[in-house]
């Protein structure tokens, strides 16, 4: 292992010398990459010469930038997603590949991207190392790292966003040359996280094929891991991405123009698959900050015919029911957590106005057929 000195370029900004380490085979072949680094990490093991990685006091990490790290104490997540999703052990002393993000999730941990290359957390499985901010109550400690260093090609650091095979910005030829009318698309949302949401659009998907659909599908928003596309995969989708596709190892603290765009990319890529329907996912709850301005965006009404709602219980999809409707969305049906108890889908349906549907009958192709847009 080299180390060497050599003068890099920090962010286009000025040129600092610092000391580097070179990157050889064995080495790239060791680091377990993570589902956020998947298009890195191929590239690392193609071309492990052409990455070293820099480790300097002063060099500040910015969201979706590639770091090493080395696990110092397993905690809350003791396995790493691996770039297929597989759930990969971690051991102490291991050297892991991840991104930094920032984290918003209610149930574990609120987390932002640290001012430095210090000690750090895994805040998320599928490869997101963070500060931890706060966390629920009931959850164990996250694991810590020991960044090594940030990844570089080229005397520049490398982020989720220079490998991603979608741009938010740049039209993929595909997209391009597609002529063809914008296919259906529903948007799936939630009261919280852990509502049922990915379940509830994957019983969706897959009623739609059992229909005899060609279904493209897609998560917009939320924290990296692979959990949900190939979730959306096994209901049947023949084509899926979410917002890592772009680019982005969790969408939390995004500016606000930049997941707007994300949404609109992401809708254009799957509609020019030559999908007969298209599925996003909205991630977290309807008050989380990107979610809470997507909903009262004209574009969201012009990119999305239909929403359907996902809730853990009566008073939520209440309340969700209300805020859709607030917001001129064409609401098709409630389902999640909340029918797998009959008498919790019966309080629910006595309060709304909306079909409470039992997530599972969403399988049926009829059911699922009957909550298409009609244009």
């Amino acid at each position: 292992m080299a180390v060497i000195a050599q003068s890099l370029p920090v962010r286009g900004s000025e040129v600092v010398t610092d000391e580097q380490q070179d990157v050889d085979g064995r080495r790239a072949r060791t680091i377990r990459a993570a589902y956020t680094t998947r298009f890195v990490g191929a590239e690392l093991t193609r071309n492990p010469q052409d990455f070293q990685i820099v480790r300097r006091a002063d060099l500040v990490p910015q969201a979706g930038d590639v770091v090493i790290a080395t696990v110092t104490e397993l905690g809350k997540h003791r396995a790493l997603q691996s770039p297929v999703s597989r759930r990969q052990l971690m051991f102490v002393g291991q050297e892991i590949m991840v991104a930094y993000g920032h984290r918003y999730a209610p149930d574990q941990f609120l987390a932002h991207v640290p001012e430095d290359l210090g000690p750090c957390q895994l805040v998320a499985g599928g490869g997101v190392a963070s500060e931890v901010i706060e966390q629920h109550a009931s959850i164990h400690m996250a694991t810590q790292l020991q960044p090594v260093g940030l990844l570089t090609r080229g005397g520049k650091v490398v982020n989720l966003a220079d490998f991603a095979p979608l741009d938010i910005e740049q039209i993929s030829a595909r997209a391009t040359h597609n002529d063809t009318v914008r296919p259906p698309v529903i948007a799936v949302l939630g009261s919280s996280m852990n509502s049922g949401k990915s379940t509830t659009l994957g019983c969706l998907v897959n009623g739609l094929v059992n229909a005899g659909m060609n279904v493209a599908a897609g998560k917009a928003t939320g924290t990296g891991a692979g959990n949900d596309p190939n979730l959306f995969t096994d209901a049947g989708a023949f084509s899926v991405c979410d917002f890592t596709d772009f680019g982005f190892p969790t969408t939390y603290r995004l500016d606000y123009e930049t997941v707007r765009s994300l949404l609109v990319a992401m809708i254009r890529e799957q509609s020019a698959t030559g999908a007969d329907a298209v599925v996003i996912e909205i991630a977290d709850g309807l008050f989380q900050g990107e979610t809470s301005r997507l909903l009262t965006d004209p574009i969201f009404s012009q990119h999305v015919d239909r929403v359907l709602f996902s809730s853990q219980d009566a008073l939520g999809a209440q309340a969700g029911e209300r805020i859709l409707l607030d917001a001129g969305l064409d609401l098709a049906a409630v389902s999640g957590v909340l029918t797998a108890s009959p008498l919790a889908a019966q309080e629910a349906q006595r309060q709304l106005s909306t079909t409470v549907i039992n997530t599972y009958d969403l399988c049926q192709p009829q059911i699922a057929a009957s909550l298409l847009p009609t244009r």
